[in-house]
């Protein structure tokens, strides 16, 4: 029985390979694509400014990153007895100011440096909508739970999309000519938009991201919205608030990410990785068994072997778990 339309997505020319590295920016959907690479032991750095639903906001971290962008504490503001960042995520607020600018500084640099080698940035758009501050018309990425009064809100234009990203990747390409660029956009309903709003907001991004995958060579799509809206298209595979997707969507929406976008010369390796992974994640009930020494030590085997016929393959935290009980 067929259970969802049959969709067949082309590969892309250029795809990823365990010697690449990988920067992933966006929205929450991007932390799923990096956790699942991540595991894969892939060389990922994952949304360095944190969770960015627009546009602008990404454009904007992405030009600070290739600028070698510094903060201070007058860049950020307290609020709820929290220090933070009209550019980043709430995982870099902190109680203690300096402390806050301190991580996103140590954050600011990993990613200026990790830009300069990657060659693959893969970006989820989630909204088109733009919060603007209406003392100072300052854009910003998150709102922090701040008093709704503080913002004005805009519907971007595909023009203004299309110029922000277009400008980002010519100044990442200009420190990285070899950097190729893989856009998607993010399944999340923004359902506090409204339904319609929402649609609106995702068609501006969807026709934003064409215009570039037309005019730049370097620039990629992958469907992610389009493998649930339009081929999976029932709430089974929604989580219980009928906004994110669940895991068995993710994980469908990741076989079609690794067929189109990962390299096929990365299967062997990554299956042989996913099995020493699962089996270091093994917690047994009897750990002084002789049965349990003995997984142990021919884990820790497969860890030794899969490092030598990968050497840019790191399982030392796998042989240091493995290790541990011999």
């Amino acid at each position: 029985m067929q259970l969802y339309l049959p969709f067949e997505i082309s590969p892309l020319e250029d795809r990823i390979s365990y010697t690449d590295k990988v920067l992933l920016v966006g929205s929450c959907f991007t932390e799923h694509i990096t956790d699942r690479l991540a595991a894969a032991k892939f060389g990922v750095l994952g949304n360095p400014n944190g969770i960015l639903f627009n546009p602008l906001s990404v454009a904007d971290s992405l030009n600070g990153y290739v600028e070698g962008r510094r903060y201070t504490s007058n860049d950020l503001f307290q609020l709820n007895e929290l220090w933070n960042s009209w550019d980043h995520h709430t995982r870099f607020s902190h109680i203690d100011c300096g402390l806050a600018v301190e991580g996103i500084n140590r954050s600011q640099n990993t990613a200026g440096l990790f830009l300069k080698d990657a060659r693959f940035i893969f970006i989820t758009l989630g909204s088109a909508f733009q919060y603007y501050l209406k003392d100072g018309g300052r854009p910003v990425a998150n709102n922090h739970r701040a008093p709704g009064q503080l913002f004005e809100k805009r519907l971007l234009t595909i023009e203004v999309i299309v110029l922000a990203l277009k400008d980002a990747i010519e100044n990442m390409r200009s420190v990285n000519p070899r950097l190729q660029v893989i856009f998607t956009i993010s399944p999340v309903r923004h359902l506090r938009d409204g339904v319609v709003d929402n649609n609106r907001s995702k068609a501006r991004l969807i026709e934003a991201v064409h215009v570039l995958c037309n005019e730049l060579p370097e620039v990629n799509y992958f469907p992610a919205y389009e493998i649930l809206i339009d081929v999976l298209r029932d709430y089974r595979f929604y989580d219980i608030d009928f906004v994110h997707p669940n895991f068995l969507a993710t994980g469908i929406v990741w076989e079609y990410f690794v067929k189109a976008c990962l390299a096929p010369a990365c299967a062997e390796p990554m299956a042989r990785v996913m099995e020493l992974v699962t089996s270091a994640a093994h917690r047994p009930r009897f750990p002084d068994t002789a049965s349990h020494k003995r997984f142990l030590a021919a884990q820790y085997e497969k860890a030794c072997q899969l490092e030598a016929a990968y050497p840019f393959l790191d399982c030392s935290k796998e042989k240091a778990y493995f290790g541990t009980g011999l």
